[in-house]
């Protein structure tokens, strides 16, 4: 049923001895789950599959304990041990007819190695990109031949656990082989180092052993950064970037092309549009006759048609928009575009992999929870009774788990106290940089208007008394927060005592319009987007803003989410000044006083006004007035009261969204208890060893 314009999406595409049945193509990307937690990964990678993507990638797979940039879970194959957790994951993705990549990597300098505790080398000694106290050593002919070898191996290892497609990895400057391929990382005098066609020659050699290896069966596709966005100081898409692909043009069976580091590969949409490496990348099909992947968020189905007619890529690469709607192809080729869950850039699930922890999506509350709770994206179980669900605020939470209740035939009523379905999720895309967040709350919105057994009901706020008198058998409260005005976060444990309140203001007042004169001081104790977002907005209308925070950066915990370069980049830019290591402790008479985080010292900046973005709390006076009233519930039919997302303690947006998921997943189950509420993998015993060794003898 799909419309003819997107036919070319789903003509088959030929990489060296494999074809892929489609142009969609999930290119590696990371998962937080990798070697600690394999039949996770493998069941998120099954269900791409299952979505219609026709090439489903691992992350990067560790080549050797000298690649271990542990604590981070990626994958690997180490040794034959390492074959069964791949091959679970391989064997997923071919029950749905599409072809397995694995992503082979060796880490050089940047290996912390801090399980292996093995040396990390490189082409060069250069000191670890961590703050750990490492230096690498400069790899010798050895090095590089053993290098080779364990490549070979690991090849033949993935060949075994039944992969189509074998890479060879030279992006991000992550991996040895870009690291021999820059000249900002390789000092080389030999024939490895020095000119170009010196620095490619390990990326050659590579490609030509694993041809060798396996591409009798296996496609060998290479993954190479084109432009390090430096200038004629790095690989450059007008310069040596251009280069290499010339040098290698038809040597690998495909080119998987990024541009940047990983902060840019995964450019946040508040510093980026969709298809944003196009620029860099256009030239690369005029030099090659191999088929070409690439990727830049796409979310819009006109975008990739785009790009493939006009020669710009032959795949439609993704990693973020394979994670918020693994069935995007799917959606695609069965005419339902308009349902595809939309990738909003926010980068959250960067952030659980840079927080080692199972990946999770703002858009999608299934992901990383397939395998463990055994949650499907698409598909979830018909209602077990027949109870009324009144869910009071349509903020994400209250937006998802109404249309995930909805979806399972539940009857649904859904009041709203304000004229717009939303909450949090209408209110801060008109915030700067912001707006594409805005499909959160429209995707919902769209899904509600397709559920008759949901009814909305805005400008409906709730007394107790009100439901009470619903008739509703389950009672959600999904009610919110509020940001607090009173300093209380982090740096502060109670509140400010001395503080002019007539000219406190929240984030809540920005987004109300409320008039602020300036200079102003943002105090920033929240560490997330919203400090510097209010700070760019504050600014963009002319104040004098000042951004206070006891971080050592601003908006510090996006150093998870690839943004807070871009964010403070932005913020000097437009002329906020910015205090670091620096806390708000008073603000009286046109004056807020600051101290040091460290030796508790102060000093004054001048401020008419002050914006506390600190803690929140949540809206749960409803939820008191009926629990006060519990002797009741019984006579109105009330069976449970619950909270969920902000009501219950304010967090994320994804931390919305997953919230009300759960809550329309466990409706009718009985209480967790004790119970883990999640599947787990434990470690295998390794064997017990004979001896002990004590003093330094057996």
């Amino acid at each position: 049923m799909r419309s003819p314009h997107y036919d070319i999406l789903f003509e088959p595409v030929r990489i060296g001895p494999v074809t892929a049945k489609n142009r969609f193509y999930q290119v590696p990307h990371c998962n937080g789950m990798g070697h600690r937690a394999p039949s996770g990964m493998a069941a998120m990678r099954r269900v791409k599959a299952e979505g219609g993507w026709a090439v489903v990638c691992t992350e990067v797979c560790e080549i050797h304990p000298s690649a271990d940039i542990s604590p981070h879970a990626e994958a690997r194959l180490w040794d034959d041990a390492d074959i069964p957790a791949l091959a679970r994951a391989a064997d997923g993705i071919h029950q749905f007819g599409a072809l397995a990549g694995v992503e082979l990597g060796h880490h050089g300098f940047r290996a912390q190695n801090r399980t292996s505790r093995e040396i990390p080398m490189g082409p060069s000694s250069h000191t670890a990109v961590s703050y750990d106290p490492v230096q690498s050593r400069v790899m010798d002919k050895e090095d590089i031949r053993n290098l080779r070898r364990w490549h070979k191996a690991a090849a033949l290892r993935a060949k075994r656990a039944g992969f189509d497609i074998i890479y060879v990895y030279a992006a991000h400057g992550l991996v040895t082989p870009m690291q021999f391929l820059s000249k900002r990382y390789n000092q080389r005098t030999d024939e490895y180092g020095g000119a170009l066609e010196n620095r490619v020659r390990l990326l050659r050699e590579l490609i030509e052993e694993t041809k060798d290896a396996v591409g009798d069966t296996c496609a060998v596709p290479v993954r190479i950064c084109v432009d390090e966005l430096i200038g004629p100081a790095g690989l450059c898409a007008d310069g040596e970037g251009r280069e290499v692909i010339e040098m290698l043009a038809d040597l690998p069976d495909l080119w998987d092309l990024t541009v940047g580091d990983w902060s840019n590969d995964s450019r946040p949409s508040r510093f980026g549009e969709e298809g944003v490496h196009e620029e860099y990348v256009s030239f690369v099909k005029k030099v090659t006759g191999k088929p070409v992947v690439g990727n830049g968020r796409f979310t819009s189905p006109d975008t990739m048609v785009s790009q493939v007619r006009r020669g710009v890529l032959d795949f439609i690469g993704a990693a973020r928009p394979s994670i918020a709607d693994p069935f995007l192809p799917r959606k695609v080729e069965e005419g339902r575009p308009g349902e595809i869950r939309e990738c909003i850039g926010c980068n959250i699930c960067a952030a659980a992999d840079n927080t080692y922890t199972p990946i999770r999506c703002t858009q999608n509350p299934t992901m990383g929870e397939e395998w463990r709770r055994g949650w499907h994206p698409e598909y979830i179980p018909e209602r077990e009774s027949d109870d009324q669900v009144l869910i009071i605020g349509a903020g994400p939470a209250g937006l998802e788990c109404a249309v995930s209740l909805g979806k399972r035939g539940y009857d649904v009523m859904l009041a709203e106290a304000s004229e717009e379905l939303g909450g949090r999720s209408a209110r801060e895309p008109r915030l700067p940089g912001l707006a594409i967040w805005g499909r959160v709350r429209e995707y919902r919105v769209e899904q509600l208007n397709l559920l008759p057994n949901v009814q909305v009901y805005l400008a409906s706020a709730m007394s107790a008394q009100d439901v009470l008198d619903t008739g509703a058998n389950r009672i959600v409260i999904a009610t919110g927060s509020h940001w607090r005005r009173d300093g209380v976060a982090r740096y502060h444990r109670a509140p400010i005592a001395n503080l002019d309140q007539s000219s406190i203001f929240t984030p809540d007042d920005v987004m109300d319009g409320k008039q602020i004169a300036g200079p102003v001081v943002v105090y920033d104790d929240d560490h997330y987007y919203m400090g510097g977002v209010i700070a760019e907005k504050l600014r963009l209308q002319g104040l004098d803003v000042t951004l206070v925070t006891p971080a050592p950066l601003a908006s510090a915990w996006t150093v998870n989410t690839l943004e807070q370069t871009r964010i403070q980049r932005r913020l000097l830019e437009i002329g906020v000044k910015i205090c670091t290591n620096e806390a708000l402790v008073g603000f009286a008479g046109g004056e807020a006083a600051i101290a040091c985080a460290f030796t508790g010292s102060t000093r004054s900046l001048p401020a008419n006004a002050v914006v506390m973005v600190t803690a929140r709390l949540s809206n749960d006076s409803l939820h008191a007035d009926l629990l006060a009233r519990t002797s009741e519930w019984a006579d109105a039919g009330i069976k449970t009261v619950e909270r969920i997302g902000d009501a219950v303690a304010p967090g994320t947006i994804a931390a919305a969204t997953f919230s009300g998921h759960r809550y329309a997943r466990e409706i009718d189950r009985a209480p967790w208890g004790d119970e883990v509420p999640f599947l787990r993998e434990n470690a295998e015993l390794g064997p017990w060893q004979s001896k002990l060794v004590n003093n330094g003898t057996s």
